[in-house]
């Protein structure tokens, strides 16, 4: 794979980073991370005449679907609805294999849309970012990385992913282990099978879950570390043929107008009737079919009611208990995959293919540690207080510092000295989870408390990425040079981020939406990371704000 260069003077990887040193590539807008929301900024900057540089820290196009190279990773949401929708000429080109599309085809997806639309001439990659410290006598950022390069700005967007920042378990001796170790998302490129070999796995999330039933097919033996059980349910992909993607084609208007009504941006929408208005027969029937039916409709799709009202939450929770007790031949084994600390959908639930049949296999074993916790890793594999498990391969599944951990991770510095990672150590300030005050000209793409980070990330992105692009125009035609946002307008902004938790189940559980970390010293207690609000109340507040001449933010 050829790694491009933008048509700009560069320096040359490895110069010292004094910026004294250092003659420094210039341009309007540079955009951290060519992921999904990456690609998009630069296409649409590039339409709007900006000079843009987008700085991506892997060695090619694709954020997560680059990152994530591990057997079983894929859509959890349709494959139709979650490509780009500005280009018709992309929709009728394009064509989905499956209705859940696997990571290799998404990231060969991602790649010909850069190769479409001439974008990669305009990115580096292999250009981690370090620092970016804002400039006020010249109201500009400079932007360092890690092998040594600079670059200035007007403006800075960051697209950094929202699950980028992927963290390790707290558990001594793992530098020890001789075998492979390696945490999912930086997951070894040889490492294709494991056919003979011994595998540990710590972790039964969303990641956990797509892996361990390929794993399980391969191993010789499979021991999967579980800390807390997470509600699953049945992801039914399938194949889409010539001639089903021929219909879907003619029905994309449909599609994405579909997905601008419901409040995560998915085809799934809730189900409006009352619950305790509906029969209870009915009610179980909806459930079966829910089920039964593909994609996050078993979630999103039910009665609004689960996710707001302990009772029915209560109750559908036994349901699903009941269908994980079917598929699990041992029904103490089954007891242990039922979570008892959260109820369903109170998390983002992973949706799996064969995950609670990967437990029937004589293979596969479970490991619960809150029974016999796990003491430390050893050269050999993992000692828990029960036994010492030899293993050949180590797979940390053990999530990521999500939303926040990406920004936590670049030491970015605003006016009068301020970092951002103090100003959010007890969780993220926002104003519309776009910016932050004391970070001038600073706009997050997929920031916390902002609407992108609770959908169905494409259709979120778009929307974000036209709004912050016309508030440049407009800054740009008047001759604004900095922009930050008002301390009343954040503070507004916070109470109604918080106020919209209230609303919801989700702040009854320890879970990435409410910052909750247990690799991370300090992270046990609720950060306000996400909007609830649902996609076209945030679509609608950004358009307010707009329509007021962007209300809540001072411009000089």
């Amino acid at each position: 794979m050829t790694r491009h260069q933008p048509q700009h003077p560069t320096v040359q990887p490895g110069t010292s980073r004094d910026a004294d040193a250092i003659s420094p590539v210039r341009t309007d807008v540079l955009v951290i991370g060519a992921g999904m929301c990456g690609i998009y900024a630069l296409y649409r900057l590039r339409e709007l005449g900006f000079g843009t540089i987008v700085l991506e820290a892997g060695g090619d196009v694709g954020g997560t679907w680059y990152w994530n190279r591990y057997p079983g990773c894929r859509f959890d949401s349709e494959s139709y609805s979650y490509g780009y929708s500005f280009s018709r000429e992309l929709l009728e080109e394009w064509d989905w294999k499956e209705h859940f599309a696997p990571q290799t085809e998404t990231l060969a997806y991602v790649r010909h849309v850069v190769e479409k639309f001439d974008l990669r001439r305009d990115m580096v990659f292999d250009c981690r970012v370090t620092d970016a410290i804002h400039d006020a006598k010249n109201d500009e950022w400079e932007v360092r990385t890690e092998s040594g390069q600079v670059f200035r700005s007007t403006y800075l967007l960051t697209a950094v992913g929202m699950l980028s920042a992927p963290t390790l378990p707290r558990i001594e001796g793992r530098e020890s282990f001789g075998g492979q170790a390696f945490h999912t998302y930086d997951w070894p490129e040889e490492k294709t099978g494991f056919a003979g070999e011994r595998v540990g796995i710590i972790g039964t999330g969303a990641t956990g879950v797509q892996l361990i039933p390929v794993v399980a097919a391969q191993a010789e033996a499979l021991h999967v570390f579980q800390r807390r059980p997470n509600w699953c349910a049945p992801l039914h992909n399938s194949p889409i043929s010539p001639e089903e993607m021929a219909r879907i084609k003619t029905r994309y208007d449909e599609f994405f107008a579909q997905c601008r009504t419901t409040p995560g941006g998915f085809l799934h929408g809730p189900d409006r009737r009352k619950f305790r208005e509906v029969p209870e027969a009915e009610r179980l029937a909806f459930w079966e079919e829910l089920y039964a039916s593909p994609g996050f409709g078993v979630w999103i799709g039910n009665f609004a009611e689960v996710l707001t009202d302990p009772e029915v939450n209560a109750e559908y929770s036994a349901f699903i208990a009941d269908k994980i007790r079917q598929r699990v031949s041992d029904p103490d084994l089954a007891e242990k995959l039922i979570p008892k600390d959260h109820g369903f959908g109170t998390r983002r639930v992973p949706l799996e293919t064969g995950y609670y049949e990967a437990y029937n296999r004589p293979n596969v074993d479970l490991v619960d540690v809150s029974e016999t916790p796990i003491l430390r890793v050893t050269p050999k594999g993992i000692r828990t207080t029960a036994r010492e498990y030899e293993l050949d391969t180590l797979i940390y599944a053990t999530g990521f510092d999500a939303i926040t951990g990406a920004f936590d991770r670049i030491n970015i510095i605003g006016r009068d000295g301020a970092r951002l990672r103090d100003q959010w150590r007890d969780g993220p300030l926002t104003y519309l989870g776009v910016q932050s005050r004391g970070f001038p000209n600073l706009f997050m793409l997929a920031g916390p408390q902002g609407g992108s980070v609770s959908t169905n990330f494409p259709r979120g992105i778009e929307d974000i990425v036209d709004w912050v692009t016309g508030f440049l125009v407009r800054l740009r035609d008047r001759g604004i040079r900095r922009v930050e946002p008002r301390e009343d307008a954040v503070a507004a902004w916070q109470k109604e981020v918080r106020d919209l938790y209230q609303m919801t189940l989700f702040r009854t559980a320890k879970s990435w939406f409410t910052g909750y970390n247990s690799n991370i010293e300090g992270r046990d207690g609720i950060r306000y990371l996400i909007y609830n609000g649902g996609a076209p109340r945030y679509r609608r507040r950004l358009e307010d704000a707009a329509e007021k001449g962007y209300e809540g933010f001072e411009m000089r």
